[in-house]
């Protein structure tokens, strides 16, 4: 298992949850939650990011040392633990075992996310940086497990805009390049013996790649093409190294786990399909040379056993941890020892030690103690029909002590996710429990695009930025709205990324709908947004182009769907935040919004951090934006001034 990897007909009737009808006409529940400080949601963990070495003998973890998150080791059955990182200007971004005495670590500078590389010994010692390389980023291709000094890396030293890989010595820091990058190389695939024998390509801007040698000392050939829209994406090799396990959307909707022949380029067999969710996910023995399992999410995250042994073991977990989430997150080479990780929608959850030999199960540490699960609100998956008749999951959060039963004229934060192309799941979300906990319904929808649920849903989105994606979210607050949920006074929408852009959108092409809203490092411009992207984005713009629009050819839709030529139709107070070093979305994305709507005399506020990047990951600058929220939040929804 590699480590570091690292989407309106109103429903007029009664709500639908998954077949279960409540009706909302009873008074609102007069029972309040216990009010938690906010920095308890958004302090650091305790503990947290479990690890053990390949012997099995040392745990590490990350934990606070001066607010930030550092890297610890201690002896597995021991008590105290040896701080082997000493970063104070920002959070360690990742790190892992790459032998039993030397673990690697990633960080960048104040989130440029141009990552860095370095080692250290597990008694802190020997600190070396291996890929310090000014405005240069490091992707990580394979640890290689087996092979104790080396990794292999990607970087785009050579050329900003593609990535070369590397194999590197660990301990001397030499390199050697394994190929040369084209330029059109966007992921590379190592079989089981660290050997790069397979690349993933873009060709003619929209067209997918897959290109396969039979040996390093080949030269890759492409074996299969695409159109963008139809995947084929590698994961992994067969244990014989001959063929590829694969996920791919290939003549079918939902996307389907595969073992694919790269000889012949056809694929061979369909190992598992489900008729309503994307498999996202495959996992294997290492060690026993199996599949083990394959992964989709529903409402929940969804498993599929291939393996007899791997569905015992989650079965024998599942009934000592109860009703929590369970996710195996690491295990020695021998497989004998595993890191649980649990969660639920109240929890942050435990990290647990289990030994399979002893059949022991044992409590490492909780992430968040100061967090009593019972003081959290529920949230419940709930769908409703879009205005074109497509069904829209989603979840809504209530507030401690409310029910769907109780629950009227509630105060609601509309919360879009980011991406576009990604998807809200359930689980512990700290800005879903805070903003419950201050006594507001927060919903969360899985607009068109959204992933998870076939291609069809997923192409739904084209070029619908600021049109139908935006009539998704639209018609869910209006349904709120009938179903007597939401105070239509009390509504405001909050979202970071594509979230920001659509809390923007939302508060300029339906002002009528919101008392307020909460950009958190948000496109305004849709032009200048794409004028902006980081080099390494720049192959894919051509599919950009026919996912958002493309600039001359669509100029006047996206001229239409850009927030910030609209700025004279915002009617509610905005609240604006944004990190000054974002690769992603400019700050002039920020500054563009807050120059338009200060020229008409529009209330903003604006937040930038000048160490921060996309979004805050320093622990102060989160205290800062949420402080600031939490007071924007009570003035406009609630009429309340917080004090300090």
């Amino acid at each position: 298992m590699k480590k570091l990897k690292l989407a309106l007909l109103l429903a007029l009737a009664s709500m639908t949850i998954f077949g279960l009808t409540f009706s909302c006409q009873n008074a609102n529940a007069k029972k309040k939650a216990v009010k938690i400080p906010m920095e308890d949601f958004f302090r650091n963990p305790e503990k947290t990011a479990f690890q053990i070495s390949p012997n099995g003998k040392f745990l590490s973890f990350l934990a606070p040392y001066e607010n930030r998150m550092n890297v610890y080791v201690k002896d597995l059955h021991g008590d105290s633990a040896v701080r082997v990182t000493s970063e104070t200007a920002r959070d360690i971004a990742g790190y892992f075992w790459a032998n039993n005495e030397r673990l690697l670590f990633l960080k960048d500078t104040g989130g440029d996310e141009n990552f860095s590389l370095y080692g250290v010994n597990r008694n802190g010692e020997e600190m070396k940086a291996l890929t310090e390389f000014e405005g240069v980023r490091t992707t990580m291709i394979d640890d290689l497990p087996d092979i104790e000094e080396e990794v292999i890396i990607g970087l785009n030293k050579r050329n900003a805009r593609v990535f070369d890989p590397y194999r590197l010595n660990i301990e001397t820091g030499e390199m050697e390049m394994l190929a040369e990058n084209p330029g059109n190389i966007q992921g590379w695939v190592t079989d089981h013996d660290g050997k790069l024998r397979a690349a993933v390509g873009i060709e003619d801007g929209v067209n997918t790649t897959l290109l396969y040698r039979d040996s390093e000392r080949d030269s890759f050939e492409v074996v299969i093409k695409n159109n963008f829209k139809n995947e084929l994406n590698p994961y992994f090799f067969t244990f014989d190294n001959e063929k590829i396990y694969a996920v791919s959307n290939l003549e079918r909707d939902k996307k389907a786990p595969v073992i694919f022949n790269p000889k012949t380029g056809e694929i061979e067999e369909v190992l598992y399909e489900n008729d309503e969710y994307d498999v996202t996910g495959l996992s294997y023995s290492r060690k026993r040379k199996v599949l083990t399992t394959a992964s989709y999410t529903s409402w929940k995250r969804q498993r599929h056993f291939f393996d007899k042994e791997a569905q015992q073991l989650f079965e024998s977990l599942e009934e000592d941890l109860g009703e929590y989430e369970i996710a195996i997150t690491d295990s020695d080479k021998p497989e004998k020892r595993f890191i649980i990780r649990t969660y639920s929608d109240r929890s942050l959850g435990a990290y647990y030690y289990y030994d399979s030999e002893n059949d022991e199960l044992n409590k490492i540490a909780d992430v968040s103690p100061w967090l009593d699960e019972e003081n959290m609100a529920g949230t419940t998956p709930v769908k409703y029909q879009s205005r074109d008749g497509l069904t829209i999951h989603g979840y809504l959060t209530l507030p401690k002590g409310y029910s769907m039963e109780s629950s009227q004229n509630l105060p609601v934060v509309v919360n879009p996710h980011g991406g576009p192309w990604y998807r809200d799941s359930w689980g512990f979300n700290p800005e879903v429990q805070f903003m419950a906990n201050r006594g507001y319904a927060v919903f969360q929808m899985n607009f068109r695009g959204s992933t998870g649920y076939g291609k069809e849903f997923w192409e739904a989105s084209f070029k619908q930025w600021g049109l139908s994606m935006q009539d998704d979210i639209t018609d869910g607050v209006k349904w709120l709205i009938e179903k007597g949920i939401a105070d239509p006074e009390r509504v405001a929408i909050y979202g970071g990324s594509y979230g920001g852009y659509a809390t923007l959108a939302g508060m300029t092409f339906t002002p009528e709908l919101y008392a307020a809203g909460v950009d958190y490092v948000g496109v305004s411009n849709l032009f200048t947004f794409m004028n902006t992207i980081p080099p390494y984005w720049e192959p894919l713009l051509d599919m950009m182009y026919e996912m958002v629009g493309h600039p001359k050819k669509d100029s006047l839709q996206l001229r239409e769907t850009s927030p910030v030529f609209h700025a004279d139709k915002i009617e509610a107070p905005l609240f604006i935040a944004q990190g000054a070093n974002d690769p992603r979305v400019n700050k002039d994305e920020s500054d563009q919004m807050v120059e338009a709507l200060k020229k008409r005399g529009v209330e903003v506020q604006y937040m930038v951090k000048d160490n921060e990047g996309h979004g805050f990951r320093n622990e102060e600058n989160r205290f800062d934006f949420y402080g600031a929220m939490e007071k924007f939040l009570a003035k406009h929804l609630n009429g309340e001034e917080v004090r300090e």
